[in-house]
């Protein structure tokens, strides 16, 4: 009984609770076991150990965070942001970003899933494709690469709209 009126051992538990369900970045999880009651000082030595133990690592979260959101077809941008909204800085995103997926690969498959393997054939319809992509949050070099149009050429695209 005496482990169940302590409160680090209380304050562990529950981290261990909510962690089984899914990773936490260790500012949420503080956040959460803060609104449960615990007291600041127990929470942050709880932290520190499950830290120590592996059991809690934020860089896995931001690695979990990327691929499973690139998994539903988000880009760079839109990850990005809901990560900064999140409260993470922008190295540990840009880190967890570059080890991420091919995001020009990304763009180009979500594009095909949404709308076929054909170019789009007017500029309606390029624009619509391209708006798309952009609300999912890809930059506009995977668009028009992803559009079948190089970035750096000098081309005029409307020759291939005739």
């Amino acid at each position: 009984m005496a482990a169940e009126s302590d409160p680090l051992e209380s304050a562990r538990r529950a981290a261990l609770l909510l962690l089984g369900r899914r990773d936490f970045a260790s500012f949420e999880l503080r956040d959460k076991l803060l609104a449960k009651g615990h007291a600041a000082a127990i929470v942050d030595d709880t932290l520190a150990a499950l830290k120590n133990e592996r059991l809690l690592d934020d860089g896995r979260f931001l690695d979990n965070f990327v691929r499973a959101h690139a998994g539903r077809g988000q880009g760079p941008a839109r990850i990005r942001q809901e990560l900064r909204q999140l409260g993470f800085g922008s190295e540990p995103i840009e880190t967890a970003l570059a080890a991420g997926p091919d995001f020009l690969t990304l763009c180009r498959e979500v594009r095909v899933r949404k709308f076929g393997a054909r170019a789009p054939g007017s500029w309606a319809e390029k624009g619509k494709q391209a708006r798309f992509l952009q609300y999912r949050g890809f930059s506009s070099d995977h668009i028009r690469l992803a559009m079948g149009q190089d970035p750096d050429s000098s081309e005029n695209p409307a020759d291939d709209y005739d």
